[in-house]
């Protein structure tokens, strides 16, 4: 692939996700998009909820296989190396947009909080939650997770090397700051329907595993490092561990 092709193809990967990603804001707040987690009019309960988990099901599967290295070595004898991380973020964004469109609305109700300054202090936790997952992407060199350093530094005839193992600020606290936030992003709805319950069990019961794999391959990448790591910081919850 010539180098200026894969700068644009890393781009227009990265606007893809970052359009699904601010989406993502308005699908669970149920806000400022067309099609939200709780709109539309409901079908068959039981109908909604198979599709509704088959569509997170092939979001997880996507999102887990194409980030194993052992899958990474076989996808980069078909994918150009240097956007193969950009394929990942592409193929992610995908399977989001198929989820909001596809998405059915299951409006029971589990829980509504009525009173103002409790429905606004949720509010302001739910901003809190996207604010932690931007936050955290930078700490750990956002334009690499997202493969725009890769394909910039492709541009430069730049041999890519893998980030260092560093940990900074909120990664002092917890190691999972970026998942910490989407858990709290999910979970503060002052209304909550069984939709959005289901959505937010999936997702949450997903990224616990989700670290489990990932923590596998960081050990493996960075050995003993790691592990020291893992045994000083809380993996999701900001409890200091005794040592």
């Amino acid at each position: 692939m010539g180098r200026i092709l894969a700068v644009l193809y890393g781009a227009v990967c990265y606007v893809i996700f970052l359009g699904t990603f601010l989406y993502a804001i308005g699908f669970v707040g149920n806000f400022a998009v067309p099609k939200s987690i709780d709109s539309g009019i409901p079908g068959p309960l039981g109908q909604a909820m198979l599709i509704n988990v088959l569509l997170l099901g092939i979001f997880a599967v996507q999102h887990s296989v194409m980030a194993r290295p052992a899958f990474k070595d076989v996808w980069t004898k078909l994918v150009p190396r240097p956007v193969e991380r950009s394929t990942y973020v592409l193929f992610s964004s995908l399977a989001l947009i198929l989820l909001y469109w596809q998405w059915r609305p299951m409006t029971d109700l589990v829980w509504s909080v009525d009173n103002d300054f409790a429905r606004n202090a949720i509010w302001v936790l739910f901003a809190l939650g996207w604010l932690l997952v931007l936050v955290a992407t930078f700490l750990i060199n956002h334009f690499d997770l997202f493969g725009l350093r890769q394909v910039y530094l492709y541009l430069r005839e730049t041999r890519y090397t893998e980030l260092p193992f560093q940990i900074a600020s909120l990664y002092k606290v917890v190691r999972h700051p970026l998942l910490l936030g989407f858990i709290i992003a999910f979970w503060a709805a002052p209304t909550m329907t069984t939709g959005h319950l289901l959505f937010t069990l999936a997702t949450t019961a997903y990224m616990l595993v989700a670290i489990q794999l990932e923590e596998r391959d960081m050990i493996r990448f960075h050995g003993q490092a790691y592990v020291e790591y893992r045994k000083r910081v809380s993996m999701i919850v900001p409890i200091p561990k005794h040592r």
